[in-house]
């Protein structure tokens, strides 16, 4: 069986909780990613921001650019994997967990992120890239 760290993107784009989530959607910009890694001053995953966090929780509120992605971010159950865990595994948490990419952590250091997409180029792998998406696609609800 594959593992994550054969089909994770190694380098991955982090940014630091201080930071604003001007600079964090610069960043996705810059990138064309949707989510950023949120780090500590230890280097430490905190949380995950995403373009729509941004959207929603702080453009949608009217709040300044100058916010803190520690305001906006993802922090309680940040769903992640690690370097050797089975791709199969992988795809199955992110369905579950209706998200379409993964951080993959070790030692509390993000070193990679896998999306739906690295499944999906996988020829065999694209059967499970398949179902995440189907329950990823499934109506969920509304976050606050």
């Amino acid at each position: 069986m594959a593992q994550l760290r054969e089909i994770m993107t190694s380098n991955v784009v982090t940014i630091n909780e201080t930071q604003s989530v001007q600079e964090a959607a610069a960043l996705m910009s810059q990138h064309n990613i949707g989510s950023v890694p949120v780090v500590n001053n230890n280097g430490q995953m905190v949380g995950i921001v995403t373009d729509r966090d941004i959207t929603l929780r702080t453009t949608a509120q009217g709040e300044s650019a100058q916010t803190p992605v520690s305001q906006v971010m993802t922090a309680q159950k940040i769903v992640q994997g690690t370097p050797d865990m089975d791709v199969h595994e992988a795809a199955n948490l992110m369905a579950q967990q209706q998200i379409r990419r993964l951080p993959v952590v070790e030692n509390g250091q993000i070193t990679g992120m896998v999306a739906l997409g690295d499944l999906a180029v996988q020829n065999q792998y694209a059967n499970e890239a398949e179902q995440a998406l189907q329950n990823i696609s499934t109506p969920s609800a509304p976050q606050e």
